[in-house]
């Protein structure tokens, strides 16, 4: 068993099936996973559990993941974790509208897992 510790990931997904399917791939791959199925509930756990990563859907119930996203990058104390947007929302506006916002990436669904792996290990490692 390493001792290292396990990687915490705050996943925002209010899509059970989704949620369940994203979840099963990160603790697979030595993620430790903390749901979160809407914006609030997101922010609250951002703030308390302070994760490495944050994967964000827009589409939520209480607040939009793109409030979401702004209001931890503006906050000094939250501005550097990394935030994968994973979004049904494929437009170019909103793809644009994820980055002004502070996204580190925006991946439109569906997705391949590996792409969502690949982004993770390549925010994680600058």
């Amino acid at each position: 068993m390493s001792d290292k510790k396990k990687l915490l990931m705050l996943l925002v997904e209010d899509e059970e099936d989704m949620l369940k399917a994203i979840r099963l791939r990160l603790e697979a791959n030595g993620y430790e996973v903390i749901p979160a199925c809407d914006g609030q509930e997101a922010l609250m756990k951002a703030r308390t559990e302070k994760p490495d990563l944050i994967i964000l859907d827009i589409m939520l119930p209480k607040m939009d993941g793109f409030k979401v996203c702004r209001m931890l990058k503006f906050d000094e104390k939250y501005q550097n974790i990394p935030i994968v947007v994973v979004s049904a929302k494929t437009q170019k506006a909103d793809i644009e509208r994820g980055k002004e916002m502070g996204a580190d990436a925006y991946i439109t669904k569906p997705f391949k897992s590996e792409e969502l792996l690949k982004t993770i290990n390549e925010l994680l490692a600058k």
